[in-house]
């Protein structure tokens, strides 16, 4: 089969690859209609290469159409229609039945002292093959796939494999009060969705980015924008009485910018062999920290900060004084896909209040994936939310 497979830093391939088979009574195998870009996968893209084999098949946002299940999978037959979260759960042990998948202790990857295995996602995550190909195998299928109705495009119900559970969590985990106010750190994919389920559940919400095109795609629908400079936190005190947001919801990560000095540092660890990259990486301070510092500057005392971008350092310096001072609930982690889909699920109708029906920028060919890496990289085009169809 084809798929896209990582073959170095800045270098995405798309060729030929060995076809999925089942391989555990509880595997699947999926006929892949669509297949999102994440901005997640841009870290590989740039950042996380020591954690990658050349020839590793990339993508972790996945809708098609089941081809074939093992023996232990019930619920599921050929022909379903499936978006498959990002993760890889049972729903069976103590961490999923406490709602926490992405620590699912079935697939945690030990070795790595990680959570669970994630489609498509380096070492660090188990190394599964992931769905930017034309079939994927899908290990605990007897959990995992979320079955939707046939109809609707893909665009409908794509993103519950992760940039509504992810936005939705992010919402979530900001426990914005009644009536508040949260800011939104960047404005890619989770940022923006998070800004529509935010504004969906009544919430005043303001939007920071430094492209001019998403902040005219947010300012569309209904977020108040604030162009990303040296004085935003100023802007966002004044905007909210002096005082600050209820809530802040850093969707950027480690890739940050306004900060050169971990830029630097990213770029020096990308000169190192891998295994002393590798080592580097996990053990240093190596994230672009401006939006998390941003964050925890400008929420109101009291206020919470969520943190849905991915940071990779093990060592980067927190402001703990500040932090402490201020009594500032942070709080963090992958999305609990099967957590939230349920809630989630009703919104996805006709009357589509989240507008997930435009939410993608682009569609692709999947043969147009190394290209579309580097157009949503480089945020050209208007490129936010890319989809490729095999």
């Amino acid at each position: 089969m084809k798929a896209l497979t990582w073959q170095g830093r800045r270098t995405i391939g798309y060729g030929d690859v060995p076809d999925p088979r089942i391989e555990e009574p509880t595997d699947a195998v999926v006929k892949v209609t669509s297949s999102g870009i994440c901005g997640s996968d841009l870290h590989l893209y740039e950042v996380m290469g020591p954690f990658l084999d050349v020839g590793d098949v990339l993508g972790h946002e996945v809708i098609g159409v089941v081809e074939e299940t093992g023996s232990a999978v019930g619920g599921l037959q050929p022909g379903d229609r499936v978006v498959v979260p990002f993760q890889i759960a049972c729903g069976s042990c103590f961490m999923c039945t406490q709602g926490l998948q992405t620590q699912c202790e079935t697939t945690q990857v030990r070795d790595q002292k990680m959570g669970a295995a994630l489609f498509g996602y380096t070492k660090l995550y188990g190394q599964v093959p992931g769905g930017q190909a034309e079939y994927l195998r899908v290990p605990q299928a007897q959990y995992g796939p979320i079955k939707v109705p046939e109809g609707p495009p893909d665009d409908r119900f794509v993103y519950l494999s992760d940039v509504l559970p992810t936005a939705w969590q992010a919402v979530e985990y900001a426990g914005i009060p009644d009536g508040g106010t949260v800011v939104v750190l960047g404005l890619g994919p989770i940022g923006d969705m998070a800004c529509r389920i935010a504004l969906h559940r009544g919430h005043r919400v303001l939007g920071v980015d430094l492209v001019p095109d998403r902040l005219r795609r947010a300012q569309a629908n209904g977020v108040e924008t604030v162009a990303y400079s040296g004085h935003v936190a100023d802007e966002l005190r004044d905007l909210t009485g002096g005082r600050g947001p209820d809530s802040v919801i850093d969707a950027v990560g480690m890739e940050a910018h306004g900060s050169p000095v971990a830029r630097l540092a990213q770029q020096a660890a990308g000169l190192l062999p891998d295994a002393i990259e590798r080592t580097f990486m996990r053990k240093a301070g190596v994230d672009r920290m401006a939006a998390l510092l941003l964050a925890v500057d400008v929420v109101r005392r009291g206020g919470t900060v969520s943190l849905v971008g991915v940071y990779g350092g093990a060592a980067d310096p927190l402001p703990m004084m500040t932090m402490f001072d201020k009594q500032i609930q942070l709080r963090m982690g992958q999305a609990n896909v099967r957590r939230w889909s349920g809630q989630i699920l009703p919104l996805l109708t006709d009357e589509d209040p989240l507008h997930v029906d435009t939410f993608a920028t682009h569609h692709l060919p999947l043969a147009d994936g190394p290209a579309a890496y580097r157009m949503f990289q480089q945020k050209e085009d208007g490129a936010v939310k890319v989809l490729l169809k095999p």
